[in-house]
């Protein structure tokens, strides 16, 4: 009988700005990030940039666990869409720890393989916003969800591969000298694949929903 009426009642639509407004915050930080990594003048204001996308997003978040805690029938499953928001702002999160690293370090210049881990990152970020604006009406948008989560992985495959060379080219130039350049670098390498695995476990995240759902 309860699930008779829960089927009957309106479910708060609310959440799906949120998710699609915290979904955009991933590329708006993304693009700060690679703007980052060009290096130079503008680095202080890229990073100034990835900080306010972030604190935009932390407000999202914690808006959306409200939300949930004060509604009664959410548009799927209240423990995915905690877990979606949660892996979202992880992804944003994440990228704000790259920034911080990388102005810890004082890094004025990047590796080719940085920047464009970035680009993957961005275009991630992209596909991230398509894929939770279409969750409003899942069903009607199935093959173009799977579509955009298999994109993810492998992008996060040719990320992995570009951090591996980048981290090979830093050994094979400083093997024999100074070890400070290897040391940072790979530390801004390993965060830049972390943004990446966030964002996959979004995609990952997003396929569960639909198959719970469908």
């Amino acid at each position: 009988m309860l699930r008779f009426f829960q089927v009957l009642m309106p479910r708060e639509e609310k959440f799906f700005p949120q998710f699609n407004e915290h979904a955009r915050t991933l590329v708006d930080g993304a693009i700060a990030l690679r703007d980052l990594l060009e290096g130079g003048r503008g680095m202080s204001e890229a990073c100034r940039r990835i900080a306010q996308h972030e604190d935009r997003a932390d407000a999202i978040t914690r808006a959306v666990l409200v939300g949930l805690r004060r509604t009664f029938l959410t548009p799927f499953d209240r423990g995915d869409m905690m877990e979606l928001i949660n892996y979202l702002d992880d992804a944003i999160d994440q990228m704000k720890k790259t920034a911080k690293v990388i102005t810890l370090f004082e890094v004025e210049s990047f590796e080719l393989e940085m920047r464009q881990m970035a680009d993957i990152i961005l275009r991630c970020a992209e596909l991230t916003v398509e894929a939770v604006g279409l969750l409003s009406a899942m069903r009607g948008n199935i093959i173009r969800i799977i579509a955009i989560a298999e994109e993810i992985i492998r992008l996060e495959e040719q990320a992995d591969n570009l951090n591996d060379a980048g981290i090979k080219a830093l050994y094979q130039r400083y093997k024999n000298g100074y070890a400070m350049p290897f040391m940072v670098g790979t530390e801004i390498y390993n965060h830049l694949e972390k943004v990446m695995d966030r964002l996959e476990d979004v995609a990952n995240r997003i396929g569960g929903i639909l198959i719970d759902e469908i």
